[in-house]
């Protein structure tokens, strides 16, 4: 079987929820050769082996940027304004000898739930320079808006972020406590909130923003306002309150877009690496040699993006949809 056709098969059989080699050997010998011809795996199913092997010494940078440059027109193409939430997840499963496990930084469109781009750093502190070069490969950012946690609001990210045509809205936590107390000492008490309510698994959670604009003194290049979000969240009768400020370089987003921009980055958290770990078990997969994990944990992000693109919203369920007829992801596929 050619490589074309094992990677086809491999992704067709994640979409249909297998999560080790072993099960997407098995998937490949249920398949049917017609499927498989379909695939570009015209000899037929291979043995896990061939998989193992395969995976573990394709290129996953490269794998990575052609994937990601695919899935770009994807989103472009659904005609939203793209929201991109930028955040790192360690493959925890696939720790090596010296107990370290690949680190992967990606790229999630807000709503549309198609993972953008996705590229490896050794440990979780490189992530930073990882982000600005996430954010140069694009094709193109004019008219984006990047949402990112407290890790990477830096003014050197927001002058990479600008350069590509984008705005920004980033975090301000307690990693950077000059600017946190700065925007801390501001009269918010004057200023008027803006309140919405969500739930889900289990919380109920208030979010409160007041929005002004941009003292001079941020120093971030083309910060336009500042916000404060103050979250309250109540699970099983526990309230807990945090209080976190925003800079973003949209000098006409209202509070309540601010809001849901920030939201996006939480998206990324349930709607990607959550999927990852508790549908696919990405942290107990065995895989663990070469570029295999690197390479499987990119087939499960973008199964996901497809089967998002597709319409579904519950991944479980869309995964033994699949699995139930291998014509069903066959279509999937080439309408893709």
């Amino acid at each position: 079987m050619r490589w074309r056709g094992l990677l086809a098969a491999g992704i067709a059989a994640v979409i249909a929820g297998p999560k080790s080699f072993a099960a997407i050997g098995q998937w490949a010998g249920d398949a049917g050769p017609d499927v498989l011809a379909a695939l570009g795996a015209e000899r037929g199913p291979a043995e896990e082996s061939t998989y193992r092997r395969a995976f573990a010494l394709v290129s996953a940078d490269v794998l990575d940027r052609v994937l990601g440059a695919w899935l770009w027109t994807r989103a472009v193409q659904a005609g939203e304004r793209l929201i991109i939430a930028i955040d790192g997840k360690t493959v925890r499963g696939a720790k090596n000898k010296n107990g370290k496990a690949p680190h992967l930084v990606a790229a999630l469109a807000h709503g549309i739930g198609a993972v953008l781009g996705q590229v490896a750093v050794h440990e979780k502190p490189n992530e930073i320079p990882a982000v600005r070069d996430l954010l140069k490969a694009f094709a193109g950012l004019a008219g984006a808006v990047i949402a990112i946690d407290a890790l990477h609001t830096q003014s050197d990210t927001a002058q990479v972020i600008l350069g590509r045509g984008a705005g920004y809205v980033m975090t301000v936590k307690g990693n950077t406590p000059t600017l946190y107390r700065k925007l801390k000492k501001l009269p918010w008490p004057a200023i008027p909130s803006v309140s919405a309510v969500s739930t889900g698994h289990g919380r109920r959670a208030r979010r409160t923003v007041k929005v002004a604009l941009a003292p001079a003194w941020t120093e971030f290049d083309g910060a336009a306002q500042v916000a404060q979000l103050r979250r309250t969240v109540t699970k099983k009768g526990k309230k807990t309150v945090e209080v976190v400020y925003l800079i973003t370089s949209e000098r006409d987003a209202d509070p309540a877009t601010l809001a849901a921009w920030v939201r996006s980055h939480r998206e990324i958290e349930n709607r990607l690496h959550w999927v990852r770990d508790v549908t696919y078990l990405e942290d107990k997969s065995p895989v663990r040699t070469g570029n295999a994990p690197r390479v499987m944990a990119t087939l499960r992000s973008l199964a996901i993006s497809l089967l998002r693109l597709n319409g579904h919203g519950n991944i479980a369920a869309a995964n033994r949809h699949h699995l139930r007829d291998p014509q069903r992801t066959l279509k999937l596929l080439q309408a893709a």
